[in-house]
């Protein structure tokens, strides 16, 4: 056979989903591995979500590609009412988790620039990639809370060469993988150059609902024409496997752009399954047992951030408390000398070291866009079991996993 090497797309297997599977092989090897790498919801879906889905599992048609038009009214009925979004159903696209509809809305584009804060989800770029785009990357730092800023952003269009090729900047927040969200003020101040630059913004706030303050400004609010949502069931649910998610597209975009996107859906992935679909429409038509659930979510996951940003600063790592979602971004930078002195100078360097010397399992830095030398590492606080929240069994779920994965980290790094 002729060789076809030459010809086959670079793509990585997803950094995420890749230190599940090498947790789960070490289980089963019996090595105990504190699961800090893999984000997902420790939460199960409510028993009513669940049964609306047995309930349904006879629905085998396929919907319509932009999905069921019941399911898009509750979505736009949810988030107008829990976030004060102004969401049309007409406007919204369901499809099989948020993650293909981003890439759905990358694709629709012919030829795009791509532009990422470091960090940024493992996806975003070669999703970009793949839909034939470029990528620019906006570096962030800890003292600015891995956050961009305006004159940075400014900046970086001035830069540009060509400035005809359509700028889509990807912004995450609450963000995977640092735990931070931005301020009103803070969104307020970069919708001003975006609308500047004329940016097109995809707006990732699957973790929105997990916000831990009482503040939920979006962007859409300061920057409508040109903030295109999406959001899903996977995390405020716990529904991660369900893959059910939503874009909304503003109107001002058009219908060439709007009905693209619905055929880059309807050659990937067709429509969302049915059954699902049924299932979702519950979760988005009981907005107060949502209201109870969420409650219960973000005090637990509030507590156990400070649990571990505090632990972790007294073991001197630099560490942000989370301000919603379940991640943190550590930097052990201060610890560079000594790691060095073990032979390890970057990010997957110290991941893999945590986790051969104390079974800790973590994400490197450089997953997520960071440089190699950055000594960076997402820690997910989902490691336990969340399903007693739902029967009011105890007021917060055994954490113990939790403790002594951080006590590793702490211990460890005291060895140095």
């Amino acid at each position: 056979m002729k060789t076809i090497a030459p010809y086959i797309r670079t793509s990585k297997h997803s950094q995420t989903l890749l230190i599940n599977q090498l947790s789960l092989e070490r289980i089963k090897s019996g090595d105990k591995v504190f699961k800090f790498g893999f984000g997902q919801s420790p939460f199960p879906v409510p028993e009513k979500i669940r049964q609306a889905l047995a309930n349904s599992a006879h629905r085998k048609e396929y919907m319509s590609v932009q999905g069921h038009p019941p399911l898009r009214e509750a979505i736009a009925s949810f988030h107008n009412s829990l976030e004060n979004k102004n969401l049309s159903s007409g406007q919204i696209i369901v499809g099989a988790g948020s993650k293909i509809l981003i890439y759905c809305l990358l694709a629709a584009f012919e030829c795009a620039e791509v532009l990422l804060p470091a960090p940024s989800w493992v996806s975003y770029a070669p999703q970009a990639r793949l839909a034939g785009h470029s990528v620019s990357w906006l570096e962030t730092s800890f003292d600015d809370n891995w956050k961009i800023k305006p004159e940075q952003l400014d900046s970086f269009c001035n830069s540009r060469t060509d400035n005809n090729i359509p700028l889509i900047l990807v912004f995450n927040y609450p963000s995977n993988p640092t735990g931070q969200t931005y301020s009103a003020q803070e969104l307020q101040a970069l919708a001003l150059i975006m609308r500047k630059h004329n940016i097109i913004v995809i707006v990732d706030e699957i973790y929105s609902l997990l916000s831990f303050a009482k503040d939920n400004s979006t962007l859409d609010q300061f920057y409508p024409e040109a903030s295109i949502l999406t959001s899903g069931l996977s995390k405020w649910c716990g529904a991660g496997g369900w893959r059910l998610g939503f874009t909304h597209i503003p109107e001002q975009f058009g219908q060439k752009y709007f009905q693209a996107v619905l055929g880059v859906a309807s050659e990937t992935y067709s429509c969302a399954p049915s059954p699902i679909q049924m299932g979702a429409t519950l979760a988005y038509e009981d907005i107060q047992s949502a209201k109870i659930f969420l409650g219960k979510q973000i005090k637990i996951f509030n507590e156990i951030s400070r649990y571990c940003t505090q632990n972790l600063r007294q073991a001197g790592v630099n560490v942000h408390e989370a301000q919603g979602g379940f991640y943190l971004f550590p930097e052990f930078k201060q610890f560079r000398d000594k790691l060095k002195a073990r032979g390890i100078s970057t990010s997957e360097d110290l991941t893999n070291a945590l986790m051969n010397d104390r079974g800790v399992a973590l994400l490197p830095g450089s997953a997520f866009g960071m440089t190699d030398e950055s000594l960076t590492v997402r820690l997910a606080f989902v490691d336990f079991d969340g399903a007693q929240i739902l029967n009011n069994e105890n007021p917060l779920p055994n954490l113990s996993n939790i403790r002594q994965g951080i006590e590793e980290i702490c211990n460890w790094l005291h060895e140095l």
